[in-house]
């Protein structure tokens, strides 16, 4: 038995495929239906997945099999989530400092 990728590994199309217990061509028919996932191709067109692909694949494969989406479905539900920019981190630590320090002033103040 091959020893265990290292978290941040790359993989490949049939060592993820093996982790979410799918063939390989629905790996492939998923690049089709999802824009989002862009795996590096090398020579021989062969797959490498990033660690932020395998994350993707573990998500779209438990919410088509484990929660009864579809694939129209979990595309609408990734469109909007890439719709949905969260605020940059300097602005909300900023509105965080703020409002800590405006309920300072009403209670002390």
């Amino acid at each position: 038995m091959p020893a265990e990728k290292a978290a941040g590994a790359f993989r490949t199309i049939g060592e993820l495929a093996e982790e979410i217990g799918r063939p390989q061509h629905i790996l492939r028919y998923w690049e089709t239906r999802f824009p989002q996932l862009r795996p590096l191709t090398r020579a021989g067109k062969r797959r490498y997945y990033r660690p932020e692909d395998v994350a993707l694949v573990l998500r779209i494969h438990q919410l088509l099999a484990h929660e009864g989406y579809t694939i129209r479905g979990v595309q609408r539900l990734l469109a909007g989530e890439r719709g949905a920019k969260p605020p940059p981190a300097k602005a909300s630590a900023l509105a965080a400092i703020r409002d800590t320090l405006a309920e300072a002033l009403e209670k002390f103040g």
